[in-house]
């Protein structure tokens, strides 16, 4: 099934498409194929999953690249302001993926198109569709373009801030707590040690983390205790709609 103005997603992506109907099944949400079963031979779900895994990598490896004297935690808190639903359905927006996703009648209704879950599962399936019909090379080289702005932060911006930070001001403004760390482990000689390091928020065990010290452990759990509260499923939860703040 054609896609109008599959060309224009192409040109915005700053590549030539070598298989269009790699990307088209990229577009079409399971909502359109379970209404429309003979007019598209499948749906979006199992690219998203693959770009999921593919943007992960290559902004992780771009941001290595950028900060080479920054520890795992820094990277990782920055990679969760990059990579979360809020973000990569801005970045759906801008390919104009809202104008090409094929929905069933009734998510068209639901108003789909700007469900920022939908756009951002369209962007994955995108990406995870340009890594098997295009390769590595063009796929990193469309996603870097795509998240150049971002992997810096703004010329008068201070510097960034800490996971902790962000967990402290989430926590402090819907909670009225501090969050709490808790070393579940530790590992290897007095020398070498690797801690493993607890996140929660009232009472709430949101991630664990890893470091070679208890700071850096404790650094990257904020920084997943963050992607969790991005991504957890109670978002409905009136304590979790609001997102931390990300990093700029």
């Amino acid at each position: 099934m054609a896609i109008p103005h599959l060309d224009e997603l192409g040109d915005r992506l700053g590549i030539v498409l070598r298989n269009p109907e790699a990307i088209r099944q990229a577009l079409v949400h399971s909502s359109f194929h379970n209404e429309n079963p003979r007019q598209v031979a499948g749906h979006n779900e199992r690219l998203e999953f693959l770009g999921d895994a593919v943007i992960g990598l290559v902004v992780s490896s771009l941001l290595y690249d950028r900060y080479p004297d920054e520890d795992e935690g820094f990277l990782t808190a920055r990679r969760a302001a990059l990579v979360n639903r809020t973000a990569l359905a801005a970045l759906g927006l801008r390919l104009g993926l809202d104008r090409l996703l094929l929905l069933g009648r009734g998510e068209t209704e639901a108003g789909g198109a700007t469900r920022p879950s939908l756009l951002a599962g369209a962007f994955e399936a995108v990406a995870g569709a340009l890594f098997l019909s295009e390769g590595m090379v063009a796929t990193r080289r469309c996603l870097r373009r795509l998240f150049e702005e971002q992997l810096a932060p703004a010329p008068d911006a201070g510097p960034p801030k800490s996971a902790k930070s962000q967990l402290q001001e989430w926590s402090q403004r819907h909670h009225h707590l501090k969050p709490r760390y808790e070393v579940l482990d530790t590992k290897g000689p007095a020398h070498s040690q690797t801690f493993t390091v607890a996140a929660g928020v009232g009472g709430r065990r949101l991630a664990t983390g890893h470091g070679t010290s208890r700071q850096r452990a404790e650094e990257e759990a904020a920084a997943l205790a963050l992607v969790a509260l991005q991504h957890d499923l109670a978002g409905r939860d009136p304590h979790a709609v609001e997102a931390p703040e990300e990093q700029t």
